[in-house]
């Protein structure tokens, strides 16, 4: 280094040139690379490609031409990147599943939604679309500003004239420095019709623009569950919506069903979804498809998912929303650069912007033609002006010696502008005819009208609106099409456990020893009456199936206990056994006491309701009627449901309407019936009222609603049953000791159920030794109310240590001949 040369070297602070450097290079990426304008809605990348085969001249009439060659162009003058990111772009912009109205219109290759990467640049060709061309329309009339490219060796545009609203209509998404962009495409259609009620009405709310655009519309379709997201988005600018495939359940002939996918949610790559559903299957996290395949075809998508014959299609299908992409979310998040500021917008500023980058437009084109009419005006005056002394301009020329001298002469002689003076001198002598001597009238005429008429346009404007709306509504008519989206009111947008179960009838059994399970019913078959029945479940030598109920797996089922206490579980909560399997304690279902166990299950079918009450029979023989709806809400650790006296236990529970009459049968065979209006409804704690007088050693066993239609049926412990018609027991007054309804004897012994049928269903008899028979009620003998009745079941040993336990009504289905 010589002498006197200062060094290079200057000292900075590390974290001072981070900090500046780090903000430099975060606001070329917000700015020039990955957000939006609001104006056109594009990206530095795409609005540079659309110029650059706008400058080709690739229009959609001319012919295809390769994409290396537009790729070149766009890296070689205006994008200083590589030329794959430059390609990938474009491929994009050419995919029918990625843009919702394309603006590039390729030919060859371009991938597909499958994945599929496009064909290289050498082999696929392009042109711009019909679309795109609008957003290029008038670019040559000075309506946008243009900008020095990278090496100031050529002018880009700094925005497009964007005749239609492309920032919404296409939507856009980017990641750039601590932001992030996320526009949803819609329904071209639709937000020109709310551009058009915005220039009426500027006090328009997001309320208001929802009637015209009802939310997203996606090129791959699909549905959008439920408008909330919607509505938090438009009003915000950001939000979350659902989005789900379009499947249908379709019956096949062999009785089996089948799932059809036809559409799928916005950026599901088809082929990894198929391989995520054969994955769950083999991994048997979702259960019941047998077989998955891909149609689809030219013609359209099409995912086949072949569903077991036992299994339920319809949870199969929410397992597959809940498990893959067939339901997925999609995160708005409408920021965009305002005036190169990122900015989050809600609908109505989105629409706002664009309609005033429109006005800019209009008014910069208008200024434009109004320049160049009026320059032509300036010529044609200085022609009409010639053509009026035309004797006396012949000779000025002709006796010019130059040209210049003749058009100082001219501009002299006639006061004309040095260009009027000029075109006088380029004036064919053909112009002198008489015809063409109209003509030059005419046209200054007409160019007198439009000056005067652009002059007003940017005089006013409503004249300019009215321009916006014209063209707007022009490009509505040509390029308008049908929503895709369905957007679905209402719907679950999170599955409940509920969603993902069949919805099945099942037996829910709960023996003595408190052990609880559920199957299905077609577990068990009808047998005809005195026969051995199957084996339910295996239990100890001292347990038994104490209650049985019949249910659905969607139905809430209360457990009311012995000490007058209401728990519930839902039917699919209780786990599911096999037949012989001995079930799952009970306490760790429900928190229950020690001393505490279940002495009824009731199933609710729909909802708790002010209408339907819940009827008590207590061991004492009281009785207590509440209204349903007060059992809606029960803590995990149960309710009281009736304050039970000292020494009393809760026997039976019942569901009714308010207008039935009741039986309450007990141990030594005697019934009383009375209406349920005798009990007053009470509330949920109250111990309620005498129901029967007992006799000292007697006590309930059982309470039920009967009907006219009914007959009473009664099982006593050592298997013996009968049925007798409700007419054979009169209405007395609550409280009285009731009618005899069986001969209890030695042979029969005391009565263990007593319960109401009409005749067409099976009853279930549960033995203390775990046998199950289903008997049809028809084959009952029909008796009076004093006779013993006949043999139900055949009871093992003779030793009488099994007895019934419990009784319980099935649905009447198609018998075992065998």
């Amino acid at each position: 280094m010589a002498e006197h040369e200062q060094p290079r070297i200057r000292e900075v602070n590390i974290s001072q040139e981070m900090r500046s450097s780090f903000l430099d290079y975060a606001m070329s990426v917000i700015v020039s690379r990955a957000l939006p304008d609001v104006r056109d809605g594009l990206k530095p990348v795409h609005r540079r490609i659309l110029y650059a085969m706008h400058d080709l001249g690739m229009t959609a009439d001319k012919p295809y031409k390769k994409s290396a060659r537009i790729v070149g162009e766009v890296i070689g003058k205006y994008h200083p990147h590589g030329d794959a990111a430059v390609y990938d772009t474009m491929v994009r912009m050419a995919q029918d599943f990625n843009y919702r109205y394309m603006l590039v219109d390729g030919h060859g290759n371009f991938g597909s939604i499958d994945g599929d990467a496009a064909a290289a640049m050498r082999y696929t060709e392009a042109r711009m679309s019909k679309i795109a061309m609008e957003l290029l329309r008038d670019i040559n009339k000075d309506t946008i500003d243009y900008q020095d490219n990278y090496d100031g060796s050529e002018k880009e545009p700094v925005v497009l004239p964007s005749r239609f609203p492309n920032l919404l209509v296409n939507g856009s998404s980017g990641i750039a420095v601590g932001m992030a962009t996320n526009i949803p495409p819609h329904q071209l259609g639709e937000v020109i019709d709310a551009l058009l009620a915005l220039s009426q009405n500027p006090e328009m709310t997001v309320a208001d623009l929802m009637e015209y655009i009802p939310g997203p519309d996606f090129p791959t379709a699909g549905q959008i569950i439920g408008r909330s997201g919607i509505r938090k988005a438009y009003e915000t600018g950001r939000g979350s919506i659902t989005l789900r495939a379009k499947a249908e359940i379709e019956q096949q002939p062999n009785g089996k069903e089948t799932i059809i996918v036809t559409e799928l949610p916005y950026q599901v790559n088809k082929a990894k979804l198929i391989e995520r559903i054969a994955e769950l299957v083999r991994d048997k996290k979702i259960d019941g498809i047998t077989d998955l395949r891909d149609e689809s075809d030219r013609s359209g998508m099409r995912i086949v998912i072949e569903v077991r014959r036992d299994a339920n299609a319809k949870v199969v299908l929410n397992n597959l929303y809940k498990h893959t992409a067939l339901q997925t979310s999609f995160g708005i998040n409408m920021l965009a650069l305002v005036n190169g500021e990122p900015k989050v917008l809600n609908l109505k500023e989105c629409l706002e912007h664009y309609l005033n980058h429109q006005k800019t437009v209009i008014r910069r084109r208008t200024a434009f033609e109004l320049k160049k009419a009026e320059a032509r005006a300036h010529i044609l005056e200085g022609l009409r002006i010639a053509l009026d002394h035309l004797d006396e301009v012949i000779d000025l020329i002709r006796r010019s010696q130059t040209t210049e001298a003749a058009r100082e002469g001219l501009m002299a002689r006639f006061s004309l502008s040095e260009r009027q003076a000029q075109a006088i001198l380029d004036m064919r002598l053909q112009r002198l005819t008489g015809l063409e001597r109209e003509k030059i009238e005419q046209e200054y005429q007409d160019l007198v009208r439009l000056i005067a008429e652009l002059r007003g346009v940017l005089a006013d404007e409503e004249k300019v609106l009215q321009i916006i709306r014209d063209e707007l509504s022009e490009i509505k008519e040509r390029f308008n099409d049908e929503r895709r989206t369905e957007i679905v009111s209402g719907a679950v947008e999170q599955f409940d456990d509920e969603d993902l179960i069949p919805q099945e009838h099942v037996v829910i059994t709960l023996t003595h020893k408190g052990y609880i399970k559920r199957l299905p019913l077609s577990t068990y078959r009808s047998q005809k009456r005195g026969g051995r029945g199957v084996q339910g479940m295996h239990t100890a030598e001292d347990d038994f199936v104490e209650h049985l109920l019949i249910t659905s797996t969607h139905d809430t089922v209360l457990f009311f206990t012995n000490k007058g206490k209401v728990y519930q579980a839902k039917g699919y909560e209780i786990p599911e056994f096999g037949r012989t399997a001995k079930g799952l304690p009970i306490i760790n279902l429900l928190e229950l006491d020690k001393d505490e166990w279940i002495n009824a299950m009731i199933p609710i079918e729909s909802e708790f309701s002010d209408e339907r009450y819940l009827v008590f029979a207590t061991k004492q023989g009281i009785a207590k009627r509440s209204p349903l709806s007060a059992f809606a809400h029960i803590r995990n650790n149960g309710l009281i449901a009736i304050h039970l006296r000292e020494g009393d236990e809760l026997i039976s529970v019942r569901l009714t309407d308010g207008k039935k009459h009741l039986i309450i049968g007990t141990k030594n065979g005697m019934l009383i019936r009375f209406p349920e209006t005798d009990v007053r409804a009470m509330g949920r704690s109250a111990t309620g009222v005498k129901a029967i007088t007992l006799d000292d050693g007697d006590e309930v066993v059982g309470m039920e609603i009967l009907e006219d239609h009914h007959d009473v049926l009664v099982v006593t412990k050592k298997g013996f049953g009968k049925r007798t018609p409700a007419s054979e027991y009169r209405v007395q007054s609550r409280g009285g000791k009731g009618l005899k309804t069986c001969n209890v004897t030695d042979k029969n012994g005391p009565v263990v159920a007593v319960t109401t049928v009409v005749g067409n269903e099976d009853v279930m008899v549960i033995t203390t030794g775990g046998v199950l028979i289903r008997i049809a009620v028809s084959d009952i003998s029909r008796t009076g109310r004093i006779a013993q009745g006949v043999k139900l079941i055949r009871l093992s040993g003779e030793d009488g240590h099994e007895c019934v336990a419990t009784v319980a009504k099935v649905p009447e289905e198609e018998r075992d001949e065998e």
